[in-house]
């Protein structure tokens, strides 16, 4: 049935019905299982959202609980109780000014939001010239049409080049890639950025950014600094900067959000994945009272912000997502993520000593390994050679699931896996790089 009804996202099907398909059956503590009872480690959260584990008993009650009393209510023109109270927490947690909340269901339409708002923004206060935005090269910041308009990778958005609105792409400082190394590449990123601005800030509504780690991209990190002083560029040119903490957000970064790490406060936020510990589909974009403000006006102004989905704010989510937040501060839970990353550096420190690996990028616990058909040359393998692809069938084959993107192979575990859990998934990783790079395996 799987086969002949499922249309699986980023899938191509004529592969996937060709293949041993994996079917879920249920999830315990970092583990998964499939219908046949073989277990996995979940070595990629779910996709990059899995922070406690599966089946974890405090966030099934927090769900058990609000269902008893209402499972939705509309957030237009009216509250719910969970909602009101996770967006004081997240007033709370996320960077200073950032005071109110606009919910969503995914880091993609938070990402639109985000992007109406900022546009918006400027029509509001008489500025309807700032309408376009700067994005960086290979960005990924969700797949509807505005999302895909500020997302800059080839191979998921040229397709769709005719209907998309332009904007202005910088490079991203990957240092693995630029002749000079990271501090050149931070300084064309800056100078990028710098020249835009001076020239076109009147056009640039907006600058948005992957903070500190960009994902899809590669699992690419930023110098340090370097988000700092593009905050301090928009800024300086009055245009609003963008943070996406989809991906990198509650934690996964070794801090609360990437942009603690460098002490930055943008003018909008996203965030979504972790916030309901992995959950159910809720995301947030906030805002800065300065942002807020400029739709604040009387009826006849027609300033609102006409925007919503149908789960917006969504009882059940919310929470959860109240109850996952309790449990990084009853759990600890950023001092053992900056433990966690450590011990994982030392696992895989041996790694980079493998011929075909030529670079391992980390961030608390958000790694990338990129595979290169020659070391020297940093030469990389051919899409066609599907090595990311061959080394995660290999870890299945070895009891861990993880997606590749092309020659980087990704390892995102849940904020929750153990020291011994790590040191096995570790063990599994660097196992199936060798194993399909260097021939001893032939498929």
């Amino acid at each position: 049935m799987n086969k002949a009804y499922l249309w699986h996202p980023f899938t191509q099907m004529k592969d996937y019905n060709s293949s041993d398909p994996l079917i879920i059956e249920r999830g315990e503590g970092i583990k998964l299982y499939d219908v046949h009872g073989r277990s996995y480690y979940d070595g990629f959260s779910s996709v990059w959202l899995n922070v406690h584990g599966h089946n974890v008993p405090e966030l099934n009650q927090a769900i058990t609980d609000q269902l008893g009393r209402v499972a939705h209510s509309t957030l237009l023109g009216m509250a719910n109780i969970p909602a009101i109270e996770l967006a004081e927490k997240l007033v709370e947690i996320t960077p200073k000014g950032l005071n109110k909340v606009f919910y969503s269901d995914s880091g993609a339409t938070g990402v639109e939001i985000a992007i109406k708002m900022a546009f918006q923004y400027w029509h509001n206060r008489g500025l309807q010239g700032k309408k376009t935005f700067i994005t960086m090269n290979q960005a990924y910041h969700g797949d509807t049409i505005g999302a895909i308009s500020v997302g800059a990778i080839p191979l998921y958005h040229d397709v769709f080049q005719p209907m998309l609105f332009p904007s202005h792409v910088i490079p991203y400082p990957y240092a693995y890639r630029h002749k000079g190394g990271a501090a050149d590449a931070m300084e064309a990123t800056l100078t990028a950025l710098r020249i835009l601005l001076e020239t076109r800030r009147d056009e640039i509504a907006a600058l948005i950014v992957e903070p500190i780690v960009q994902g899809a991209g590669g699992i690419i990190v930023m110098p340090s600094g370097c988000l700092r002083e593009m905050a301090a560029l928009c800024r300086k040119h009055g245009v609003l900067l963008i943070a996406d903490e989809v991906a990198t957000g509650f934690g996964r970064t070794g801090a609360m959000f990437a942009c603690d790490l460098e002490g930055v406060s943008p003018d909008l936020m996203v965030v979504g994945k972790g916030l309901t510990g992995g959950y159910l589909p809720v995301a947030a974009t906030l805002a800065t009272d300065e942002v807020y403000g400029a739709f604040y006006a009387d009826y006849q102004e027609q300033k609102t912000f006409f925007h919503g989905h149908s789960f917006t704010g969504n009882p059940l989510g919310c929470a959860v997502a109240l109850a996952s937040l309790k449990l990084f501060e009853e759990r600890n839970m950023l001092e053992g993520v900056l433990a966690k990353s450590l011990f994982v550096e030392q696992k895989l420190a041996a790694l980079k000593e493998r011929p075909h690996v030529g670079e391992i990028r980390q961030k608390g616990l958000m790694i990338g390994i990129e595979l290169v058909r020659d070391k020297a040359s940093r030469e990389p393998y051919d899409w066609a050679d599907r090595i990311g692809v061959r080394a995660a069938v290999r870890a299945r084959e070895l009891g861990m699931l993880i997606r590749p993107l092309g020659n980087v192979v990704v390892f995102i575990p849940p904020l929750a896996s153990t020291e011994d859990e790590l040191d096995t998934m570790t063990d599994i990783l660097a196992t199936s790089i060798v194993d399909v790079t260097e021939g001893r395996l032939t498929t």
